[in-house]
């Protein structure tokens, strides 16, 4: 399994409330082969609630990733925000088929939760990364001087000139 600091041994806690702190870097999504962050600082909360049937966790994860911006290419800390609740039920065997519900075998001591932790941190990067620089005006880039240069300087406005060859075909259509 991935990510062995993410293995949360629960047969040997109390019934109750435990609480975990995690802080990911860039070395955590390295493990996964993803490489779309620069760097990364993120701060994982995790409450475990057990009871005598079953686990419930609630993950939030808030910090910063370190994105490249789409239009400019210009790298920039993308703060993020991320929030999971899962149960776990024990079965027959492993399954995680469900986004919410996760079960595990009888006789399984131990959850790693890598793998949730992971989506729920790539997925809350929005889709179209833009340098806050770009909205507020202040991000002096030279892809930005050249999108400016290459910038329509005048509004086209389409001319409905009639084709003397059309005229003669639309006179077919209304002659009927």
């Amino acid at each position: 399994m991935k990510q062995k600091e993410f293995n949360i041994p629960f047969s040997g806690l109390k019934q109750g409330k435990h609480h975990f702190n995690y802080q990911i870097d860039n070395t955590f999504f390295d493990s996964f082969g993803y490489d779309e962050f620069n760097a990364a600082n993120v701060n994982l909360d995790v409450v475990l609630y057990k009871s005598s049937t079953m686990l419930e966790l609630d993950l939030e994860a808030s910090g910063t990733v370190n994105v490249n911006c789409d239009i400019t290419s210009e790298p920039y800390e993308q703060p993020i925000d991320g929030e999971l609740h899962l149960v776990v039920k024990f079965g027959e065997e492993f399954n995680d088929e469900d986004d919410e519900i996760l079960i595990l075998p009888h006789g399984e001591h131990q959850l790693n939760i890598a793998q949730y932790v992971y989506e729920m941190l790539v997925l809350a990067v929005p889709q179209k990364r833009i340098h806050p620089g770009i909205e507020d005006g202040t991000l002096q880039s030279e892809v930005l001087d050249r999108l400016n240069e290459l910038r329509p300087k005048e509004k086209r406005t389409d001319k409905e000139e009639n084709d003397p060859r059309w005229d003669e075909l639309k006179k077919l259509l209304t002659d009927k």
